[in-house]
């Protein structure tokens, strides 16, 4: 029997929106930074949380592997991209991976 190694990480970014002064706006940049995201990396990413606040979001992101150094990677490039987005900073990020 063949053991298989599956790694899944997890990550939840919370940031704030800059120049947004509606909800409309807001949804605007952050679809046009998850659909970005998604085909980059092949990521399963969405907003997760603060979806009422124009301001402010929380985006959720998962990346499935064989390797944790590979998830690593996967979450630092995301996080990266992210944060050299200027419309957006970053204030929290959680990861685990398991």
């Amino acid at each position: 029997m063949e053991v298989i190694n599956m790694v899944v990480g997890a990550c939840e970014i919370e940031c704030i929106i800059f120049e947004c002064n509606s909800l409309k706006e807001k949804r605007h940049v952050i679809k046009s930074v998850i659909q970005r995201l998604q085909s980059r990396f092949n990521i399963s990413i969405a907003e997760v949380g603060e979806n009422d606040k124009w301001q402010k979001s929380i985006i959720g992101f998962s990346a499935v592997s064989n390797s944790s150094k590979q998830i690593d990677s996967i979450a630092s490039s995301v996080i990266n991209f992210i944060d050299n987005d200027e419309r957006i900073e970053i204030i929290n990020i959680n990861t685990d991976i398991y």
